[in-house]
């Protein structure tokens, strides 16, 4: 055996020797009436002290809790932020309009100040002598919502929306031509007068509609599969039908 071995096995016996001796000493002090009060009241000193240390035990894991109840409803708190900020930085172009009803009540009731007195604004008429082209209500969020999720794929609210202005447009460059006096046509414009006649049918007279000719004519839409799907969004939505004939698709705007 090693020198250093032994000494350090001499070392833990000495060691345990003096802890029996501390534990005989406290034995004989514990056998005295003076020190067994003493050491009574030490002993009821360390259960408070043991009963302290509990109860601060408890509230650090309440303070835990509490501490990461507070972390996940500040990420919670800074995610709705960032959907506000979102929402704020990309408002839909294409809300429904809100009108104002003016509240009926005497006369003497009414005070011009209060805002349930506001009148709506008044409606925007065509100038005299020509006359209003009907144009495609917007899609409402709730009419969105309301849509087939097969039906409208991966578009979007405002997508649906950018048609529906983009037709809009056609339509009142078709029927500007249409209103016009002949006299004042150009060229280019009494050929397309010639063309919209010919596509009238006793079906669309009265009615406004559209082919796909002048949305080509007249916006930079591309007549292809999504336009269609659009479409199919619309006449769900019952802003168009369809007349067909004469080996043409005529968009009527109900």
């Amino acid at each position: 055996m090693a020198s250093s071995d032994l000494e350090q096995l001499c070392c833990h016996i000495n060691e345990k020797i003096g802890n029996i001796k501390n534990t005989l000493s406290l034995r004989k002090c514990g056998q005295e009436p003076a020190l067994k009060t003493m050491l009574n009241k030490i002993g009821d000193e360390i259960i408070g002290v043991n009963e302290l240390l509990n109860k601060l035990e408890l509230e650090i894991e309440e303070q835990e809790q509490t501490s990461h109840s507070l972390k996940e409803l500040c990420e919670s708190l800074e995610e709705d932020y960032k959907d506000v900020q979102h929402l704020k930085e990309n408002i839909p172009p294409h809300l429904p309009q809100v009108t104002v009803t003016k509240s009926f009540a005497k006369g003497s009731d009414l005070n011009p100040e209060e805002p349930g007195n506001v009148e709506p604004a008044p409606i925007n008429k065509a100038p005299k002598g020509q006359k209003n082209i009907k144009e495609i209500p917007f899609i409402t969020s709730d009419e969105f919502n309301g849509i087939p999720a097969y039906m409208k794929s991966r578009l979007t609210y405002c997508q649906i929306n950018d048609v529906i202005k983009e037709i809009n447009k056609a339509v009142a460059s078709k029927y500007k031509i249409l209103h016009q006096p002949k006299k004042t046509m150009s060229s280019v414009a009494r050929n397309l007068y010639h063309r919209f006649i010919e596509e009238e049918t006793k079906d669309t007279k009265g009615h406004y509609f559209v082919v796909e000719a002048d949305i080509k004519e007249f916006t930079a839409l591309k007549v292809d599969k999504r336009f269609h799907v659009i479409l199919n969004i619309l006449r769900h939505c019952r802003r168009l039908s369809e007349v067909r004939g004469g080996r043409l698709t005529r968009y009527v705007i109900t």
